[in-house]
């Protein structure tokens, strides 16, 4: 029963601690250090990359989009030389929730995009790379940010299970189901032909 009671601790630590990594906000950081001004008034009033480069500032959003990754790698890569593969993706899925719904922000975050791609680097570097390759496909043919995330979430977890990274399955297909979530305006304006292309400013 101690150990148990142990492990379950530790992955408690690091679901706690995945969300507050989780919960720091690339977007609103670069809005206020490069005075982009009030990231919720801007386009989507979105928190990620892709609104932020609606304030024209293409560094702001290279660097935000670079942030949000990062912080889901760091999670697991810690989580993992601590703690082990559990606690890595208990905190893998406790940053994407962190960036989802921050605490500091009420509760109002991103979409989680560039935050899974870094859980996928960190996890397992070649499906993340996948995933990226997808996104980078999508969005130069479509032009649509939202359209290249979804695919490129949704393909990531059928590739893991055919090619030996199944460990990880489980954590990629929630996490992509909690994208598609995330994403359901996106999908309606999609259907409507009414969704915003990247670059634009509205």
């Amino acid at each position: 029963m101690p150990a148990i009671e142990s492990g379950f601790a530790v992955l408690a630590l690091w679901a706690v601690i995945g969300y507050l990594f989780g919960s720091l906000s690339g977007g609103m950081l670069m809005a206020r250090a490069m005075n982009l001004g009030n990231l919720r008034e801007i386009g989507s009033g979105n928190i990620g990359a892709t609104n932020v480069l609606r304030t024209g500032n293409k560094k702001a959003a290279a660097l935000t989009l670079l942030f949000d990754a990062a912080k889901g790698a760091i999670v697991v890569l810690l989580a993992r030389a601590f703690a082990g593969e559990d606690a890595a993706q208990i905190g893998a899925l406790a940053a994407f929730v962190g960036h989802c719904l921050p605490v500091w922000l009420n509760f109002k975050g991103g979409k989680g995009v560039a935050t899974y791609i870094g859980i996928l680097l960190a996890l397992a570097w070649p499906m993340g790379l996948v995933a990226c390759l997808i996104w980078l496909v999508m969005a130069a043919v479509t032009r649509y940010s939202s359209l290249a995330a979804l695919v490129a979430a949704g393909w990531t977890p059928i590739v893991m299970a055919f090619t030996g990274y199944g460990h990880s399955f489980f954590l990629a297909a929630f996490l992509c189901l909690l994208i598609y979530f995330r994403h359901w305006d996106n999908i309606k304006r999609l259907k409507a032909n009414t969704e915003t292309k990247i670059g634009a400013k509205g």
